[in-house]
């Protein structure tokens, strides 16, 4: 590839140069206009999208690691880039725990990166992640079940809005006799939250999430929010972005939903 570190847009389809980054056992960070897929000798190592909950989030909601415990990680191994490692020589966290939710994270952001295909924008060669190696997947695998997963919601049902939008109830249908994981899905929908952010809410993987909405979806229970049409806003003043990498800062307070995500998007914006 280039040596460039900040190569213009090249048009090429994500899955398309993935393929050729793999053959060539690159190391490095792949951008997309959806995240950022990080190699390793030409394996996906790992998958940032800000659509979907990250690790951290997954661990911490979920109960199996302590907030203080994963901020404690990266504060202390970010910038060598082995949080991971940190989790588990710490004792925080069993090496298969982490794994698994890592995978299922990887695998979550995956599918929203490569859901349409579209254009990769730079590979920066020799980025990597301040999470560090954890589990190493082969690009094949990842295309392949990226394309799983979009056939599998399509065939429930065909409108990828419900993916990425806010979603409310639709009034009228009875959502009685609803199967449990289906009905706590139902119950975070609120004309606000996104999928991503009712995983979130619900400390489970975005995939089985959206399966769950799109199925419901499917019974007429739910729709995606129309996005309201306002006024141009001012332009304001450009601000200045640190290109620093490493890991997010600590935050003070727990974040609101669209603050955690507003975050996240700054974050991926200082890894290209």
């Amino acid at each position: 590839m280039t040596t460039s570190t900040r190569a213009p847009r090249t048009g090429e389809p994500a899955s398309a140069l993935l393929s050729t980054l793999a053959a060539q056992g690159a190391t490095g960070a792949l951008s997309t206009e959806s995240g950022i897929v990080y190699l390793a000798t030409g394996h996906v190592v790992h998958v940032e999208s800000a659509v979907t909950p990250d690790l951290g989030d997954l661990l911490t909601h979920s109960g199996a690691l302590a907030p203080d415990g994963w901020w404690e990680a990266i504060d202390q191994a970010g910038r060598r880039c082995r949080v991971g490692r940190q989790l588990v020589d710490s004792g925080q966290l069993p090496v298969g725990a982490l794994e698994l939710c890592h995978l299922g994270a990887l695998f979550d952001a995956a599918y929203f990166v490569l859901a349409h295909d579209g254009p990769a924008l730079r590979f920066r060669p020799g980025a990597a992640h301040w999470l560090g190696a954890v589990r190493a997947v082969p690009v094949d695998t990842v295309l392949r079940e990226s394309r799983r997963r979009r056939e599998l919601l399509h065939r429930i049902w065909p409108e990828p809005a419900v993916d990425r939008a806010p979603l409310a109830r639709v009034p009228g249908p009875d959502a009685a006799d609803l199967p449990a994981r289906r009905g706590r899905t139902l119950a975070q929908v609120d004309g606000v939250r996104t999928a991503a952010q009712i995983a979130t809410a619900l400390a489970c993987r975005t995939f089985h999430t959206l399966v769950e909405l799109r199925r419901l979806a499917a019974a007429g229970l739910v729709a995606p929010v129309a996005p309201l049409v306002a006024a141009p806003a001012p332009t304001p003043a450009p601000a200045t972005v640190s290109a620093e990498p490493g890991p997010p800062p600590r935050p003070t307070a727990r974040d609101e939903p669209d603050t955690a995500l507003l975050r996240r998007l700054l974050h991926a914006l200082e890894a290209l």
